[in-house]
């Protein structure tokens, strides 16, 4: 587990501000939620703990160590976006593995950490289909798998279950939960959907026009 430490933190695309000078830490093993509409800068602020977007200013830390330098594969960071991005000519467990082969690991450390992996999101049967074989549901689990099996600091994941259909969301919020818990790793979740927020979170970041104007434990803001 990871602390994510922002100081000062802040972006702009031309006139327009992403987000506004802020400082925010999230403790070890914390499950945060960034909740707000769109453009409200929370998937900038997640792209800049990953490396993929450059703070203008301030410091994104991670285990106390300054990230400034370093590119998003060093930052050992897991991502899961709203599209699965998968690849079309890769097997699930080829598509799981990817993050492994960008790091040279071992051909047979891989093949075990990928066999782990597809058992925790509950997708080793299905190791050697492809993703036009998958249901949409199953398609965000071999995206979440990508994401674990580096064995992350942290888990960011943006809109993973925006696409997916109402059955679906109803289930894989608590199935996020329940993994994030078991891999005891430090989260950070991007949603619009408040009863998402609500449901997955240990605190809440609410945010509007790249600012934080409301923080909390879930029931205080619901309660709010």
């Amino acid at each position: 587990m990871s602390t994510i430490e922002l100081i000062g933190i802040t972006k702009t695309f031309g006139t327009s501000t992403a987000v506004a000078p802020m400082d925010l830490t999230v403790a070890d093993g914390e499950f945060l939620t960034l909740l707000g509409p769109s453009g409200c800068g929370k998937t900038t602020l997640m792209r800049m703990i990953a490396g993929i977007t450059m703070p203008d200013q301030g410091q994104v830390r991670i285990a106390g160590r300054d990230m400034a330098a370093l590119p998003p594969k060093r930052r050992n960071v897991g991502l899961v976006f709203q599209s699965c991005a998968l690849f079309p000519h890769r097997t699930v467990a080829g598509n799981g593995g990817f993050g492994l082969r960008m790091r040279a690991v071992h051909r047979a450390a891989a093949a075990e950490r990928v066999r782990a992996a597809l058992a925790l999101v509950d997708l080793k049967p299905l190791a050697l289909r492809y993703p036009r074989e998958l249901s949409d549901g199953q398609q965000q689990r071999v995206a979440l798998a990508r994401a674990i099996v580096i064995e992350p600091d942290v888990l960011l994941l943006d809109e993973p279950l925006s696409n997916l259909d109402a059955k679906l969301r109803e289930h894989l919020p608590e199935d996020l939960r329940t993994l994030q818990q078991r891999l005891r790793v430090t989260a950070i979740y991007v949603t619009h959907d408040q009863a998402e927020a609500m449901a997955l979170a240990d605190r809440v970041i609410v945010m509007n026009k790249g600012s934080i104007v409301e923080e909390g434990a879930p029931v205080a803001l619901w309660r709010w």
